[in-house]
C-alpha cells in the first residue's frame, strides 16, 4: 500500500518542493544565517503541501471526470481504482494537516507571513482542480506554479530563516519557478486531448500545442539563463552563472517535447524536466557557495 500512496504523490515532481526551499536555504546560509530548524521545516512543509496538492489533484480530476481510462499519462491510483475516493479525501486532508503542525513553529518565529505564504499554499493546491471554478481549469496554473513554486518559496524559505525580506531571493526564485512550470507545460502538452474533451482549458488547450511547445523551450532557457543576468546585475557569486550548462541535458528533453507524438515519450519527458531541475538546484547552490 505504500507504494501506491508514493505513486500518488508523484514523486519525479517532487524536485518543485525542494529546489526552490534549497535554493532560499543557501542564499540566507551565504548571509550568515544557520537556523537549520527552520531551513527543516520549511522543506518539509514544501513537500508536505506539494503531497498534499498531488494527492488533491488525483481526487478531484477523479471526481471530475478529467481523468479517464483514456488517459495517457502516469498512473492516478484513484482512477485506477487502487485506493477510494474517500481514502484519498482522507489522506490530502492528513498530509495538509501534517504541513500546518509543521508551520506552526515557523509561524511561532517568524510571525503572519508565514500564515499568508501556508494558508494561501494550501488553498491554491486544492483550488487548482476544486471549487465551482478551478484555477487549472481556468489556464492560471502555470502562473501559479511559477509564483508558489518560485518567488514565494525561495524567499519565503529566506525569511523565516533571517527574518529579514530579500528582493534578490524574489528574484533568483524565478528559476525554479520556471522549471516547475516546464513540467506542468510538458504534462499538460501530453493531456492535451483528454483535457480538451473533459473540459480542463489549461494554456495548452487554449492556445494549441504549438504554443505548449514554445513555452516549454522559453521557460526552461529563461530558467538557465536567470542567475547569469542576476550576476551581471549585481556582480556577486558569479560561479552560481554555472548553472546555465543545464541547457547541455536539456536538449534531450526539449527534443522530446518538440517531436514527440506518443504520451509515453512525453512521461519521460516530464521526467527529465524533474531531473533537469534537480540538477540546476545543485548547479546553483554548489556555485553559490564558492
Amino acid at each position: 500500500m505504500a507504494n501506491v500512496w508514493l505513486t500518488a504523490a508523484r514523486p519525479k515532481t517532487l524536485w518543485a518542493g525542494i529546489v526552490p526551499v534549497l535554493i532560499g536555504g543557501v542564499i540566507a546560509f551565504d548571509t550568515g544565517s544557520r537556523h537549520w530548524l527552520s531551513f527543516v521545516c520549511a522543506l518539509a512543509g514544501s513537500v508536505l503541501i506539494q503531497i498534499g496538492t498531488n494527492y488533491a489533484n488525483d481526487y478531484l480530476d477523479f471526481v471530475k471526470q478529467t481523468d479517464s481510462s483514456e488517459r495517457i499519462g502516469p498512473l492516478r491510483v484513484t482512477q485506477a481504482g487502487l485506493v477510494t475516493p474517500s481514502q484519498i479525501r482522507t489522506a490530502t486532508m492528513i498530509v495538509f494537516g501534517m504541513s500546518v503542525m509543521i508551520g506552526l513553529y515557523l509561524v511561532i518565529r517568524a510571525g503572519w507571513p508565514v500564515i499568508a505564504i501556508g494558508l494561501t499554499s494550501i488553498a491554491f493546491g486544492v483550488l487548482y482542480t476544486g471549487g465551482p471554478r478551478p484555477l487549472g481549469y481556468l489556464g492560471l496554473g502555470d502562473l501559479l506554479v511559477l509564483i508558489f513554486y518560485g518567488p514565494v518559496a525561495v524567499a519565503g524559505t529566506h525569511y523565516v530563516m533571517t527574518l529579514s525580506f530579500s528582493s534578490e531571493a524574489v528574484l533568483l526564485g524565478l528559476s525554479p519557478g520556471l522549471f516547475s512550470v516546464a513540467i506542468l507545460v510538458v504534462n499538460n502538452l501530453r493531456d492535451i486531448e483528454s483535457d480538451r474533451k473533459s473540459g480542463k482549458r489549461t494554456l495548452a488547450v487554449r492556445l494549441g500545442p504549438t504554443f505548449a511547445k514554445a513555452e516549454y523551450v522559453s521557460v526552461i532557457i529563461v530558467a538557465a539563463l536567470q542567475p547569469a543576468v542576476v550576476v551581471f546585475l549585481t556582480g556577486r557569486h558569479p560561479y552560481s552563472a554555472a548553472s546555465a550548462l543545464v541547457l547541455i541535458p536539456a536538449a534531450i528533453p526539449i527534443r522530446s517535447a518538440l517531436t514527440s507524438r506518443s504520451g509515453e515519450s512525453l512521461n519521460t519527458a516530464l521526467a527529465d524536466t524533474g531531473r533537469l531541475l534537480a540538477l540546476f538546484g545543485l548547479l546553483f547552490c554548489v556555485g553559490w557557495l564558492l
